[in-house]
């Protein structure tokens, strides 16, 4: 469980003002010194991250930042940092001193949370630094929350255990690759490209989840290469599904009898973490749109970039020879994505493995609001191959 991706763990972070002991609460949590803790306002300057085992819920992240009353050009880049975490939270816990319950700050960020579908648990932090009349005054004004001192094991784990409660009521709908679209006993080939891209003695992340999730449903599972292919369907005799590397739809493609289902790992992913619906609604607007348009590209991971590089070579040159313009490409990699979607007119996205379901369905949100299409590498490559029916069909839409 400790080696599980923080992509797969339930991702919880503190907020609050600086000085309200959200550093002091985080290591109490975790039982480590993960937060630098200092009287001095804003010690917190960047996102602390500390992935745990929660028992019993199970693997989760713990996020530690900036306080969001932070001042100047530095301190709101902090502030900006924190909200940028809030898109990929799945749960907040909103930290108040004792001294200091700033009920203006805490209902702008209430206001965040509902828009950004964030459960919360507001914990109001340092009783014991208060008189016993100030903590039934707090008590009385927020019936709701929960009043600890992050020094106090007891009350750090009454917080846990109140946090564990709360997440284990929240709707928990599990989520399979391919377990209710394949059959028990069903038979899947894997085709794994071997090109420059592929790193040395290792599957990617989506190929080893999409194996494991084969196991845990009892489908056989064949891993071979786009140059074994049609060896492997003439030898496997029927096959209830094909999924390749998105890439190789334009090799793989042919190879696959059409009574045969195909798809990628890069759609299988999409629909996991993103919306299918939308991207393939989003993807058909790639023939309206006029030469020298703007797209962004999102790559989460982040890589060495060859002349085989998906994101910045195959894709750019495949869209520009479909439709026989020129566009415009922004490229950004890693866990950033612009606050200010309005210059550009699509968006294409990765698989989003290396993101939580919560930050894709964000970055889906913050689409929409600007109303700008978004689609993800896979269906975008099945659409200019002339396939993404085809590629999409498994999923009964």
């Amino acid at each position: 469980m400790n080696k599980t991706p923080n992509s797969n763990r339930i991702h919880i972070a503190l907020f609050g003002k600086r000085n309200a002991g959200k550093s002091s609460l985080m290591n109490a949590i975790t039982g480590q010194e993960t937060s630098v803790v200092s009287p001095v306002m804003g010690t917190t300057t960047d996102p602390v991250r500390k992935a745990m085992e929660l028992i019993p819920l199970g693997p989760a992240v713990f996020i530690d930042t900036a306080g969001i009353d932070d001042e100047g050009a530095l301190g709101n880049k902090r502030v900006e940092q924190s909200m940028k975490v809030l898109g990929s939270t799945d749960f907040a816990i909103y930290v108040m001193d004792a001294m200091d319950t700033d009920e203006e700050h805490y209902s702008n960020i209430k206001r965040l949370f509902k828009k950004r579908h964030t459960p919360h648990l507001l914990v109001i932090n340092k009783i014991d630094t208060v008189e016993e009349s100030r903590i039934d005054a707090l008590e009385q004004q927020y019936a709701d929350a929960l009043l600890i001192s992050a020094l106090n094991t007891q009350d750090v784990l009454l917080l846990k255990s109140v946090l564990i409660e709360r997440l284990q009521k929240m709707e928990s709908e599990e989520r399979t690759m391919i377990g209710d679209i394949v059959p028990y006993n069903g038979k899947v080939i894997m085709v794994v490209p071997i090109d420059s891209e592929a790193p040395k003695g290792r599957l990617i992340l989506p190929q080893v989840q999409f194996l494991r999730d084969a196991l845990d449903h009892g489908i056989t599972c064949t891993v071979t290469r786009d140059t074994e292919l049609e060896s492997t369907l003439k030898a496997m005799g029927d096959v209830d599904l094909v999924v390749t590397d998105s890439q190789a739809f334009k090799t793989v493609h042919p190879m696959v009898p059409n009574h045969i289902q195909l798809t990628s790992f890069s759609i299988v992913m999409s629909r996991i973490k993103g919306d299918l619906l939308t991207f393939i609604e989003s993807v058909r607007r790639v023939d309206d749109l006029p030469d020298g348009a703007r797209i962004f590209v999102a790559e989460t991971c982040t890589h060495n970039s060859t002349c085989e590089d998906i994101g910045r070579v195959k894709i750019p040159r495949g869209l520009d020879r479909y439709t026989g313009k020129k566009f415009q490409y922004d490229i950004m990699a890693g866990r950033d994505f612009p606050t200010d979607l309005s210059p550009y007119d699509l968006v294409i996205h990765c698989a989003s493995c290396m993101l939580n379901r919560k930050a894709m369905q964000t970055r889906i949100a913050m689409c929409k609001e600007a109303g700008v299409p978004i689609t993800n590498y896979g269906i975008l490559l099945s659409y200019i191959n002339g396939i993404v029916d085809r590629a999409t069909k498994v999923f009964h839409l």
